[in-house]
């Protein structure tokens, strides 16, 4: 799987970033391809019913450990009946090779060893309201690859949900990273643009893949 990183990354705050390009076209259509037949491995997409009884507008798939509001666990079903498909170990290599990327430490990114995936699929009308990744045990940064759809991704700081925050557009192929003071900083997808993803990757909407290191045995 090919990468870019051209210059005009967008510093997002201390240990956060933006990586436009990260993925070529060819590198997208193949990352396009591999979420759709994780995504079915998975089972398909769900939409999260949250404790408050609304339920999330995306669909979500998850690979190595299943996500709920808020914890995980590895089954599909909290009767531990269906196991969540396995993380695989391509996707650790794409993980490790965006924090290198992405910080330009290599030690650093030998050390990331993330063993979740949640696979976002932003269809029309879905969006993410301001939230922080706080269920995992590991400090350890959060990468982000979406491909289709341009968004508007907003990331805030860790002290509120509200302003100040910082709007950027995230387009196919683009990389976010955010780590270090900046790990639980508040963010979310206000708005996706419907039809702006690349012709021919297969797929309508936006597909965000985010990896995350649990550190849960």
């Amino acid at each position: 799987m090919g990468a870019l990183f051209p210059p005009g990354r967008r510093d997002l705050g201390p240990g956060a970033l933006v990586v436009p390009g990260w993925l070529d076209p060819l590198a997208q259509a193949e990352l396009a391809a591999s979420a759709r037949r994780w995504i079915a491995d998975a089972g398909g997409l769900h939409s999260p019913v949250m404790p408050t009884g609304g339920t999330m507008s995306v669909g979500m798939a998850c690979l190595g450990w299943q996500w709920f509001p808020y914890g995980y666990r590895r089954t599909l079903d909290r009767e531990g009946r269906l196991p969540v498909a396995p993380f695989p170990a391509e996707l650790g290599e794409l993980g490790r090779r965006a924090v290198a990327d992405a910080t330009g430490d290599a030690d650093a990114a030998e050390r990331y060893g993330p063993d979740v995936a949640i696979i976002n699929h932003y269809g029309p009308g879905a969006r993410m309201g301001m939230h922080v990744d706080r269920d995992e045990r590991d400090p350890a940064p959060v990468v982000s690859i979406s491909v289709g759809d341009t968004c508007t991704f907003r990331f805030g700081t860790p002290a509120t949900r509200n302003r100040p925050w910082t709007d950027v557009v995230v387009e196919s192929g683009d990389l976010v990273v955010f780590g270090g003071a900046s790990r639980l900083a508040y963010h979310g997808v206000p708005k996706v643009l419907a039809g702006t993803g690349p012709p021919g990757l297969g797929i309508t909407g936006r597909i965000n893949l985010t990896l995350r290191r649990t550190g849960l045995s």
